[in-house]
């Protein structure tokens, strides 16, 4: 039998000067404990709310995050590679059973879809991931990055996106050394002919990089500034080809006198190139191997806002083993 204890009447509250009184009844059973009976005073003027809190509750409770966390390691798995009941089972440490019955109710809610004995991920995590992106801009997300990588440079960082033939500028942070570029946020620039345009081109053919590196020649034809060091077409290529096996590109002041930058690209979750971000400064601050050494800094920034936006780093392939 359970016996509850509180406070009936605002006599009783004000008897101990106002404050909260509670009791805890624990309920016992078997020699076991089932849960306990949370009663909270009433305050002058109020009923007083009982709230209780059993072993059952909190059982339920476990249980049902368990599931959540068993349900969020299959989707894990199918996105590893993992195609089958006995996969899923296998990274999950359950029951066949066990492993249907989440596999089956995720294929009800359409986060897996079912082909004949395979499950693949399903339309609504598409759905999902697509109003994700929507609700976290690239510039939001990559902010953060671009000023730590300003920080730890003092040069200028740019972000910027591919718009047709042009890179468009959409962030920029002014460097530290009281340097001003011609770059600003709603620029555009001949991609072929920045560091920044040059990263977005990495995953293209090299027949796209000649038309662009051609584009490229003509816009800057027709500009009053030219650089003086624009490269020829073979120099451009065999630049390029050396720039895709390393990820990440070089402007050695093919567009502006006087200015180089080190830049990568930034890719979404399908692992295609949607942006790119750079450090750039003025020669002085730029010698050869100051750009070796940025290299790795500037990707290591561009991988970590692709990581935000839903990039994964390929895995090492698994070699299943016959038994």
């Amino acid at each position: 039998m359970t016996k509850r204890i509180s406070s009936t009447k605002p006599a009783a509250a004000s008897a101990i000067s106002g404050a909260a009184a509670a009791a805890v009844t624990v309920k016992r059973g078997a020699g076991a404990q089932l849960g306990a009976t949370l009663v909270a005073s009433e305050t002058a003027g109020e009923a007083a709310v009982p709230l209780e809190i059993t072993s059952l509750d909190t059982a339920k409770q476990l249980a049902g995050t368990q599931t959540l966390l068993r349900g969020l390691a299959v989707l894990e798995a199918a996105a590893s590679g993992a195609h089958d009941l006995r996969a899923f089972a296998a990274a999950l440490g359950t029951t066949r059973s066990t492993t249907h019955r989440l596999v089956s109710s995720l294929v009800q809610a359409r986060y897996l879809r079912q082909l004949g004995s395979a499950y693949l991920l399903g339309p609504k995590l598409i759905e999902l991931g697509t109003i994700a992106l929507e609700q976290m801009p690239l510039t939001k997300v990559a902010h953060p990055h671009l000023e730590q990588l300003a920080n730890a440079t003092q040069d200028t960082i740019h972000l910027g996106v591919r718009d047709g033939d042009d890179v468009l500028y959409i962030d920029k942070i002014p460097g530290q050394r009281g340097l001003e570029m011609r770059s600003r946020i709603g620029h555009r620039m001949p991609l072929a002919s920045t560091g920044i345009g040059k990263a977005m081109m990495l995953d293209l053919q090299q027949t796209q990089w000649r038309d662009l590196f051609a584009a490229s020649c003509r816009t800057l034809a027709s500009m009053p500034f030219k650089p003086d060091l624009q490269p020829t077409p073979v120099v451009f290529i065999e630049r390029m080809v050396r720039y895709a096996a390393g990820g990440y590109t070089f402007d050695l002041e093919d567009n502006e006198a006087s200015i180089r930058c080190v830049a990568a690209p930034i890719r979404d979750a399908s692992g295609a190139i949607v942006a790119a971000l750079s450090v750039a400064s003025t020669v002085p601050y730029m010698s050869p191997e100051r750009m070796d050494e940025l290299i790795a800094v500037v990707q290591a920034e561009a991988r970590a806002i692709s990581e935000e936006i839903g990039w994964r780093a390929p895995q090492p392939a698994i070699r299943r083993i016959r038994r």
